[in-house]
C-alpha cells in the first residue's frame, strides 16, 4: 500500500483577540486513508505573547497513513481557543487545512475565522464574553452547508510540515 508520513509542528498563532492562547487540532481523514502510528488529535499547552506577537506552541505533529486512494485526503482541523484574565476559556477561532500534496517541506498560514452570531449573541459577547459556537463542529472540515455561515477572520495559525511519501508509483496511485 501507498503510504504518507507527515512529520513537523504548529508553531503558533498570530492575529487573535486574545493574548494567551491554545489550540485544538485533529487530523480527519476519508474511508480510503488508515492511521498506522501516531496521534490523530491533540492540544497546544496555553501561551502568553505580548500584543501583536506570535503566540509559540511549537506542538508537535507525528503521524504515518496507509492508502488505497487520494479520496479523503487527510485534512487539519484547528479550534483556537483564549484565555482571559480570570481563566476562562472561549473559541476564538475554527479553521482547516489541506495536507500539502508534494513532499518536502512546507511552512503553512491556516486563517481562522468565527460565526458571526445575532446583534445580541455579538452585545453579549462584547460585555460578558462567550462567543457564538458552533453546534456542529465537524462543519469546519466538511464540505456542505458551511458556505451559508455569516463569518468574520479571526486570525492565523502557523505550521511547518514535512511530507513524505511512501510506494505511491509503485501502487499506481498519482498525484
Amino acid at each position: 500500500m501507498a503510504e504518507l508520513h507527515i512529520i513537523g509542528q504548529v508553531l503558533g498563532g498570530s492575529g487573535f483577540q486574545f493574548q494567551t492562547l491554545f489550540c485544538k487540532w485533529s487530523l480527519v481523514s476519508g474511508r480510503n486513508w488508515e492511521l498506522l502510528e501516531g496521534l490523530d488529535q491533540g492540544q497546544t499547552q496555553v501561551d502568553c505573547a505580548p500584543d501583536g506577537d506570535m503566540v509559540v506552541w511549537a506542538h508537535p505533529i507525528d503521524v504515518h497513513y496507509s492508502c488505497k486512494g487520494l479520496t479523503g485526503w487527510p485534512k487539519l482541523s484547528f479550534q483556537v481557543w483564549g484565555q482571559d484574565v480570570h481563566g476562562r476559556n472561549d473559541i476564538c477561532g475554527y479553521g482547516f487545512c489541506h495536507m500539502p500534496t508534494a513532499p518536502g517541506m512546507h511552512e503553512l498560514d491556516c486563517v481562522t475565522w468565527i460565526p458571526e452570531g445575532t446583534v445580541g449573541e455579538r452585545l453579549r459577547a462584547f460585555f460578558v464574553g462567550g462567543n457564538p459556537r458552533l453546534k456542529l463542529e465537524e462543519i469546519v472540515h466538511t464540505p456542505g452547508d458551511r458556505f451559508r455561515l455569516q463569518t468574520q477572520t479571526s486570525g492565523i495559525v502557523h505550521l511547518q510540515l514535512g511530507v513524505i511519501m511512501k510506494d505511491f508509483v509503485a501502487n499506481h496511485v498519482k498525484c
